[in-house]
């Protein structure tokens, strides 16, 4: 996409009444942003959805002029632009039909070939939603996935700063333009986050800052990723929001459950019981749920043992598969009588003393 290709889909960007799903579908029957600004009026009428309410203010010259500024906006401060219907627009966010026409972003943002999760939860974290964030981050960090949310207090920044100490790769979704930060108490971790990562927009420098954003930036984060997690959340929240959208994309979400007494994990233990979350009560559930495989280079190295010390479990599923000779995790699970989540996180012990081999399909095996 070059500069007078961008010019043209920002000024359409630029116009009111006309969001990322109309902007697309008028752009798919032109050919491009120019062509639809250039188009007559009473042959975009035709399309489908399109009337004069949302074509009112097409025509006007000032799209242009702010497109300019904004795009000198861009030069000036090194913003790496993704068109929806580019190469280097994240995969998963292309699905979605309500995904921005045009991402902005700084940092080093590698996503191709990445597990990439959300972990999004009220900005009033307890001790405790902290510690599960930290544990789950650092459980998670062999199979290295890009950890994603939304820079703000709370679970939010807890899980960026976890994944910089497992040297994993996070993104800060904003709800506002890339020449501020919010909280700007946080502005002390952008170096680190655009060196590991970096952030992603769809508001203008120009736009202001509005409570409403917010809730539209949330898409973004449950867009790019397989799966959502809840850490906390009371009754009403953002990530309950979030939750909702990753749900309206067919993606996993997962949610931490809490006592019911406690006001923090309403919003989570609701999400559960009506079946619209995932109960994520190890960190070990999530790459089972999502079928994660370790690939062969990220395994630690591991020398087999002559004599490897097994605890009573251990030893319960070796002499389980020693009959079997191999067999699927839900199946161990039920003939060991044993929950499944409590399998999947012996069952990765068993590898790392280099006893057992996962295989696809969830099967496992002795070595």
């Amino acid at each position: 996409m070059n500069e007078h290709e961008l010019l043209y889909i920002l000024a359409l960007q630029h116009v009111p009444n006309i969001g990322d799903i109309i902007a697309k579908r008028l752009i798919a029957h032109c050919g491009s942003a120019e062509a639809v600004l250039k188009e007559k009026q009473q042959n975009l009428l035709k399309i489908d959805g399109i009337g004069a309410v949302t074509l009112k203010h097409l025509f006007e010259k000032e799209h242009l002029k702010a497109a300019e500024e904004e795009l000198m906006f861009i030069k000036e401060n090194d913003i790496k632009v993704s068109y929806f219907d580019g190469e280097e627009y994240p995969q998963k966010l292309k699905h979605c039909i309500d995904a921005p026409i045009l991402l902005f972003e700084t940092g080093n943002i590698k996503l191709k070939q990445q597990r990439v999760i959300s972990i999004v939860g009220t900005r009033k974290i307890t001790s405790s939603g902290i510690a599960f964030c930290e544990q789950l981050v650092e459980e998670l960090a062999i199979y290295n996935p890009v950890i994603v949310s939304g820079f703000a207090y709370g679970t939010d920044i807890t899980a960026h700063k976890a994944a910089l100490k497992h040297n994993l790769q996070t993104i800060g979704c904003l709800a506002h333009g890339l020449n501020q930060i919010y909280p700007k108490v946080h502005k002390k971790y952008m170096v680190e986050v655009e060196q590991n990562g970096g952030f992603f927009t769809d508001f203008w420098s120009s736009d202001t800052f509005d409570r409403n954003n917010f809730l539209k930036r949330n898409r973004i984060i449950a867009g790019v990723s397989e799966a959502t997690i809840v850490i906390e959340s009371a009754e009403k929240g953002g990530s309950l929001v979030t939750a909702d959208i990753a749900n309206s994309y067919n993606r996993d979400v997962f949610a931490v459950p809490g006592r019911t007494t406690d006001i923090q994990s309403v919003g989570c233990n609701n999400l559960i019981k009506q079946q619209r979350a995932h109960m994520l009560s190890t960190p070990l559930d999530v790459p089972y749920i999502l079928n994660w495989q370790l690939e062969e280079e990220t395994k630690p190295v591991i020398q087999k043992q002559l004599f490897v010390e097994l605890d009573d479990t251990e030893k319960l599923i070796y002499n389980y598969l020693k009959v079997e000779e191999k067999q699927q995790l839900d199946l161990i699970a039920i003939n060991c009588n044993l929950p499944i989540f409590k399998v999947a996180s012996i069952l990765l012990n068993m590898e790392l003393k280099g006893v057992v081999r996962p295989l696809p399909g969830k099967l496992f095996e002795l070595i």
